[in-house]
């Protein structure tokens, strides 16, 4: 085995784990039985505690960093078939998770905004819930543009091939993975256990089958 190889699976697993820990604590910041009913001015923030929403935000938080240990693993999956192609996908994730860290460390104060909202003018929390979206929602935009062009990318280089994923890994990219997941909103009872950590998900079974993969190389 290459130490490249040894270094990916350490990674790898580091980004595995740091999507379950960042998983856990979206789950504690959003998860209501109301997070699909009620979605107007972020209503559904009403019916999860103060003190899920204190532990998921640390939770979350100190997952974070290892989303980018996990994209370096990624790099090094796909740097021998196009190390130019590979750094963009790592560069790309960076960003997703820069701009993903920024969202998620806003979710518990928004939280506790709209817990005061009974106590604030209508028009003043409605000031306030509007400057949040115009701030800070639209990083979620910009976190689905990269997303997309991380998986067309990732998805390029493996075809293009000699990486260590298998060919039918280019069918597997963030991207595809998250549509497959996004379906159980056709399933409101299970969907919404899934969507409000529906980017976690995505990553924790990404670099679940990335992991696969180094295994199935290690053996060939």
């Amino acid at each position: 085995m290459r130490i490249s190889q040894n270094a990916s699976k350490l990674y790898g697993l580091v980004g595995l784990i740091g999507a379950f820990i960042v998983g856990v604590g979206e789950f504690y910041l959003h998860f209501s039985k109301q997070v699909l009913a009620i979605t107007e001015s972020y209503g559904f923030f009403q019916f999860v505690s103060t003190e899920h929403l204190y532990l998921g935000h640390f939770i979350a938080i100190i997952g974070i960093p290892m989303y980018f240990v996990g994209y370096i693993h990624i790099y090094l999956m796909l740097k021998s078939g196009n190390k130019n192609l590979a750094k963009l996908v790592l560069f790309l994730g960076f960003i997703a998770f820069s701009v993903g860290g920024v969202w998620i460390g806003s979710r518990a104060f928004l939280g506790n905004i709209v817990h005061l909202k009974h106590q604030m003018p209508i028009n003043t929390y409605k000031t306030i819930v509007d400057s949040y979206t115009n701030l800070l929602e639209t990083l979620v935009n910009v976190l689905r543009i990269v997303i997309l062009l991380l998986s067309i990318f990732f998805t390029a280089v493996i075809l293009i091939g000699n990486t260590f994923y298998q060919r039918w890994m280019a069918f597997f990219s963030p991207l595809v993975i998250l549509l497959l997941f996004l379906t159980t909103l056709l399933i409101p009872s299970l969907g919404k256990f899934i969507v409000p950590i529906l980017m976690n998900i995505t990553h924790f079974v990404w670099f679940g089958l990335s992991l696969y993969n180094l295994k199935l190389d290690e053996n060939s």
